[in-house]
């Protein structure tokens, strides 16, 4: 690595692997996995479907889906010991650190944690994991509510499985249909900072679950997968669509305030996610009766679109803008939206996590810039 990539900081611009999984074309707004457009994934692909196309370069026959559905759905059950610890943290913790535990400790119920070399046997953890990541937000969610956890369903998909799992009754095609949508358009998106954590893991020779532990802690943080928290928490403090030019005026155009999910590191114009989550977003709004926050949040972007700051730099709502929207229509709480960000990512980390096994062990350079030459005194010399 140069020094003068080294010096723009968070190795932008810096390739680090050869993948298959998903090409992220900032310039024009185009998001492909492994072949497909990610408009054509959103409107007709089951997240298992996107799983499989992930690990496999290719969309699965009827048989084929089936068969991983079914797995992912038989073995999302996680153990009772998991439960009963679930059951013993505080009922305010943070939802992804308890993901983080949970994770963490199913390492040692799973009789493949350790081999680290077959990658069909990686397959079959990435499936379990893929479940069981879904069984244990949606418990967690019930438990700190005083409410017991619900088994899943072995005949359900992923996405009615959790609808059911966090309620306890008979999925609604509408949220079913939007929970899918959200898991098919998060699944992947090029060497981001926890799908990259997982694969600097995986080249040590360590676990596939360290490796996800590590994708998770990631995910966790406000400037990756917590932005779309950040921007439903915006959403509510302006509170009402009349509240949203003074809003903006107040805290953007004379203060130093940002627009959380506006703008994005890679993408320079429209982030086609956004776009078709928008669309959903509209469209849940009108079938649920609360179309409050969607005019909220398409004012705000109304006047973003129209001011000189957002069209000189292209900043354009991304995907965590419109995806708060959606989750909390489907009366998600906030801090459960980055779980389901990772009730997604699993798909594209375990696929990194399995291309990058028995790979060469990740070891950049640091451009070292501290002083040179001190000699050593004494500490009562100093």
């Amino acid at each position: 690595m140069s020094e003068q990539a080294a010096n723009k900081g968070g190795l932008e611009g810096v390739v680090v692997a050869d993948v298959t999984t998903s090409l992220v074309d900032g310039v024009n707004g185009k998001l492909i996995y492994s072949g497909y457009d990610i408009e054509d994934l959103a409107a007709n692909a089951l997240f298992e479907e996107v799983v499989f196309l992930l690990w496999h370069v290719r969309l699965p026959n009827a048989q084929e889906l089936e068969e991983l559905r079914a797995k992912i759905a038989s073995e999302a059950s996680v153990p009772p010991q998991i439960i009963d610890m679930l059951k013993a943290l505080p009922k305010d913790a943070n939802p992804m650190a308890v993901l983080r535990t949970a994770v963490s400790a199913l390492a040692h119920y799973d009789p493949d944690s350790e081999n680290l070399t077959d990658k069909a046997v990686a397959q079959e953890k990435a499936a379990r994991l893929t479940g069981q990541i879904t069984t244990i937000s949606a418990a967690w969610d019930r438990l700190r509510k005083g409410e017991e956890p619900i088994a899943p369903k072995a005949e359900y998909n992923l996405a009615q499985n959790f609808v059911y799992m966090l309620s306890g009754e008979e999925p609604d095609k509408t949220a079913v249909d939007a929970v899918n949508a959200y898991l098919v358009l998060l699944a992947e998106h090029g060497m981001n900072a926890s799908t990259f954590c997982s694969r600097v893991v995986t080249a040590t020779g360590s676990d596939m679950h360290s490796a996800v532990v590590g994708a998770i802690a990631t995910l966790k943080g406000p400037s990756h997968g917590g932005a779309n928290a950040e921007a439903m928490r915006m959403f509510l403090e302006i509170g009402e669509v009349e509240n949203v030019e003074p809003w903006f005026k107040t805290n953007i155009k004379e203060g130093n305030r940002r627009i959380m999910g506006i703008g994005h590191r890679v993408y320079k114009a429209t982030d086609p996610r956004a776009a078709i989550l928008r669309d959903r977003s509209k469209a849940l709004a009108e079938s649920s009766g609360n179309s409050k926050w969607f005019e909220i949040a398409d004012k705000l972007a109304e006047l973003a679109r129209a001011d000189e700051y957002f069209i000189e730099r292209k900043l354009y709502p991304n995907v965590d803008y419109y995806s708060a929207i959606m989750l909390y229509t489907l009366k998600l709480d906030v801090d459960m939206f980055v779980p389901l960000f990772a009730m997604s990512r699993i798909a594209g980390w375990s696929a990194n996590i399995i291309d990058q096994m028995a790979g060469r062990l990740i070891r950049p350079k640091a451009n070292y810039i501290g002083p040179k030459d001190l000699k050593w005194e004494p500490a009562d010399q100093r």
